[in-house]
């Protein structure tokens, strides 16, 4: 058995990319979906299957999951290992692009952990004050 990755073929919108006038934009609008950060993190400790993965996520459909995993792989974060067996089995995993993503997400995770009841304070006192 001979695992084979995926590779993703280069298209004309990939220059479109290439030349974005704005590289932050360009990369924070891939992964500041609603779930493309679940799945990072949920592949940072280790490789995982797509019903593994969508298990450890929790809520997200089968077709989010896919789409959100073509994007990342797209984009170099996470990689497709498929293998010749019957059933096909899949693996996903981060790359070491993925992984190098995962410090400063790590560090912004802990943050919104620490402050999500102060900013839900101040979402709170906003709207009672806009109304």
């Amino acid at each position: 058995m001979v695992a084979r990755q995926t590779e993703i073929k280069p298209s004309v919108a990939d220059d479109e990319f290439s030349f974005s006038p704005c590289p932050i934009r360009n990369v924070l609008d891939r992964i500041g979906d609603q779930w493309s950060l679940l799945v990072l993190e949920a592949l940072e400790p280790q490789t995982l299957r797509f019903n593994a993965l969508r298990r450890s996520i929790g809520d997200v459909s089968q077709h989010m999951l896919a789409r959100t995993l073509k994007r990342l792989e797209q984009d170099g974060f996470v990689s497709r290992t498929l293998y010749p067996v019957i059933p096909p089995r899949v693996d996903y995993a981060l790359t070491p692009l993925g992984r190098s993503l995962m410090v400063p997400l790590r560090d912004l995770m802990t943050w919104a952990d620490r402050n999500h009841d102060a900013v839900c304070a101040a979402r709170r006192a906003y709207r009672h004050t806009a109304s």
